[in-house]
């Protein structure tokens, strides 16, 4: 007897939008933890060899990558600027692209569990930061910013990637509308 494929827990869709009245921290906060849910309910089913499926020529990208990225992207903002840490990428330590194009099938499923594991980590660290004005410990090219910036730049982050996710999804298996 064939045993099935081992494939991303498929998560029921229990997200509620972000509030439409709402003070500025709340609503950043809530966008940014509506895309982050909405990652993993989008990855759902998928087995390693479709996460690592390159489905949009010539575009090399793939679910896995962004994936990745987004766990490197997660742990930069939120452990090294915004807590002033200098936590070593989880993917792209020692090559930049590394999140994007050094997956493999092996280790795909594991990298889907580390978004998560990411996650639980730098909302702790985001909380920490009680004044949205405040600057952070690190600077970003020279320049001091906020925790506002960081929060509208990472909506803006999943918001783009999670539009690739949809179209390499419909791609890889004809699954649409999260």
């Amino acid at each position: 007897m064939d045993t099935p494929e081992e494939r991303t827990p498929e998560l029921p869709d229990t997200r509620t939008g972000p509030p439409f009245m709402a003070g500025e921290r709340e609503s950043l906060e809530a966008w940014l933890e509506f895309y982050r849910a909405t990652l993993p309910i989008k990855v759902g089913g998928l087995t390693a060899s479709q996460l690592c499926q390159a489905a949009v020529p010539p575009s090399s990208m793939t679910i896995v990558g962004i994936v990745r990225h987004l766990s490197d992207v997660e742990r930069y903002w939120f452990s090294n600027v915004a807590a002033g840490s200098a936590e070593v990428a989880r993917y792209k330590a020692e090559n930049s692209d590394a999140d994007f194009n050094d997956y493999s099938e092996a280790q795909a499923l594991a990298d889907v569990a580390a978004y998560t594991e990411e996650l639980a980590s730098v909302r702790e660290l985001a909380a920490a930061v009680t004044d949205l004005d405040a600057p952070l410990p690190a600077l970003r090219h020279g320049q001091q910013l906020n925790l506002r910036w960081v929060y509208t730049h990472m909506i803006e982050e999943y918001a783009r990637h999670l539009g690739h996710v949809d179209l390499l999804r419909e791609c890889v298996d004809g699954r649409t509308g999260y």
